[in-house]
This record gives structure tokens, sequence and C-alpha cells, in this order.
């Protein structure tokens, strides 16, 4: 019987042993995020070596499911810290109570635009554009201009040229139709919507089935030249090109109130138990580092002036100067009946 106990005895002195040798002060921060989330790892060693930390990050979906999630558990939160939350989603993620406010720093240097919460539990992190793209040859050699307008879109010129994603399956499908609510309001969007059926607009349920099949500026076998993407896309056309290329083969449509921007927020979770950690993090997510390093692991774009942008989208990139734009309040109250009339004009 002795010698059983010293026996059973050898394993829990051996995980003493292990959790002693585990370095003094060091720690774990959780950090929440949707799937595409991405960053280098040399960037991330670096905060986790400066803090004496090990960051785990936990991928839970789209920004809808990421957030269903975050919610869900608020009571005892998954993690430490949520990335990815967009102004799409914003008033409910506030409205629930998930985040605890921060006034970090770096805010001070952030320009107005992108902060949406007064109380600074949802700190903006990075911005993109939802716009219209198009492939220049096509429209050059069956000499048809690039569109100018939303409007432009139901004219007869532009018939049967046009692939948009499902705004109930896809973010940036979503994001055009917020682009069209924000420029027709709630009284003319669906009619807007209506005149596009009209015009043989084609309607598939993601962005890469609209970009990669549909579109014939990427691949070259789609039969569509305009597209909703991204203010980015002609710029990764150019730098993830299999072959050097001296332009982009696609450019973007930037007309005023043509475009929807996404801002995505970062917080820290009511009930973190890393908060000192969990403002570190944050402060690192707006630091030049780590915004430098956005663009070319997720295409999106850095909210802090001080980050230099890669010279590929210096050259390539096109900024709109005026966005379409839908509060994030409006957008909370309203989405789901936006996108249950949107069905019923458009799909039924």
């Amino acid at each position: 019987m002795k010698s059983r106990i010293i026996l059973l005895l050898v394993p829990i002195l051996f995980l003493n042993a292990c959790a002693q040798a585990t370095p003094e002060g060091h720690k774990s921060l959780t950090v929440m995020t949707h799937d595409s989330f991405a960053i280098s790892e040399e960037v991330i060693t670096g905060f986790e070596t400066e803090n004496n930390v090990t960051v785990q990050f936990l991928k839970a979906g789209d920004t809808g499911t990421a957030l269903n999630k975050a919610i869900l558990s608020k009571d005892n939160p998954l993690a430490d810290v949520f990335y990815g939350v967009d102004n799409t989603f914003l008033s409910r993620a506030l409205d629930e109570g998930i985040f605890q406010s921060y006034n970090a720093p770096t805010l001070a240097r952030v320009p107005d635009d992108y902060k949406l919460d007064p109380s600074n539990r949802a700190l903006p992190v990075d911005f993109g554009d939802v716009c219209l793209n198009y492939d220049k040859a096509f429209l050059e050699e069956n000499g048809i201009a690039p569109p100018q307008s939303l409007e432009d879109l139901t004219q007869p010129e532009y018939q049967g040229l046009l692939v948009v994603q499902n705004p109930a399956t896809s973010s940036p499908g979503l994001s055009f139709l917020l682009a069209t609510i924000g420029y027709f309001g709630e009284d003319g969007y669906l009619q807007y919507w209506q005149d596009l059926v009209a015009n043989d607009v084609q309607i598939v349920n993601d962005w890469e089935t609209a970009y990669y099949t549909e579109f014939s500026g990427s691949s070259g076998k789609g039969p569509r030249p305009i597209v909703v993407s991204y203010d980015s896309s002609p710029a990764f056309e150019f730098i993830y090109a299999e072959t050097p290329i001296e332009e982009p083969p696609t450019a973007v449509v930037v007309s005023d109130n043509t475009c929807f921007r996404q801002i995505e927020f970062v917080g820290i979770l009511t009930g973190s138990r890393n908060r000192d950690l969990a403002e570190k993090w944050i402060d690192f997510m707006l630091s030049p580092t780590f915004q430098e390093d956005m663009p070319l692991q997720m295409f999106v774009f850095p909210v802090n002036p001080d980050a230099t942008l890669d010279e590929a989208f210096l050259e390539h990139l096109e900024l709109p100067a005026v966005t379409a734009f839908v509060s994030p309040e409006d957008i909370a109250l309203n989405r789901e009946q936006w996108l249950q009339d949107w069905t019923e004009t458009v799909l039924r």
C-alpha cells in the first residue's frame, strides 16, 4: 500500500515541479476574433516577449457569430478581449454591455470619424470601404464608361454587368445594401433594388463566388465586369499578381456615396481577469507596429495616422472622399427588417 501511495504521488510532484518551473510572472491573454483575423508571427512574438505573456487567439466565426458568442458568455467571458465587431453590429455589442470602457492614450491620434462610441468601450482599430470594382479592359473594349454613381447601374448600358452578394449571407453584401439605404433612404432603396433586378443584376451568396467566379476582372473567367468588393482590391491584384504587372487590371468607383465604410473595433470584455494586459494589448493594436502589419494580413487599413502604408497601397489605393452613412443605432434597430424587406423584394 505504501509503495502505491508513493507511485500516486510521483505525477503530482512532477506537475508541481512543472508549475514551479514556469517563469515567474508569465501570464496568458485570450483574444477573441472573427475568422478573418491574421497578423505576422513576429509582430505577436514582439508583444509576448515585451510583456512576458502568451497570447491565445480564439477564432469564433464571422463577425455576427463571434458577437453572439461574446454576448451569450458575457457573465463568464471566453476571452479577455474581443476584436472584430464592426459598425454594422456595434450598437448591439454596446447595448448588451459586453465591453468595459478604456480611454487608450493613442485614441488622441485617431480621427474622430472612426470613434463611434463616446464612452470608449469599443475602440476603432481599422477600416475598409466596400465599393464597386470594375474590369478596366472589359469596359474599354466594349466602349462602356465606368459607372460614376449608383443610379448608373440601372441604365441600359450596364444591363447584365453587375454581380453583388446577398446581404443576408455576406458582409460586403450587407455593406452595399447599407450604401443604398444611406444614399436613397428607407423610402427609396427598395425601388432602386427593383431597378437593379430589372437590369439583370446577379446575386450570389458570398464574396468569393462573386469575385473569383462571376467577375471577369480577377480570374478572367466570369462574364460580369462589375462587382461589389473593396477599395483595396485593385492594390491586392497588383501585389499578388502571379507575374509582375505594371498596374492593376481592375479599378474602383470612389464617387461620393457609392461606398460604405466598415470600421472594426476592439474592446476589453466585461469580467476579464487580465485588465492590465488587456489594456496593453489594445495599446499594441493601435500602435504603428500592429497597424502597419494589418493591410497585408487582413486587407484593412490603419486608423492611426502615424502608421505608414506599403508603397503599393500608396500607388494604387483610391479612397472615397464621401461614403454613404447609416448610423450604428439605425442599423441595430432596423437591420433585420431591412434584410427581410430586401429578401421579399429582390429574391421572391
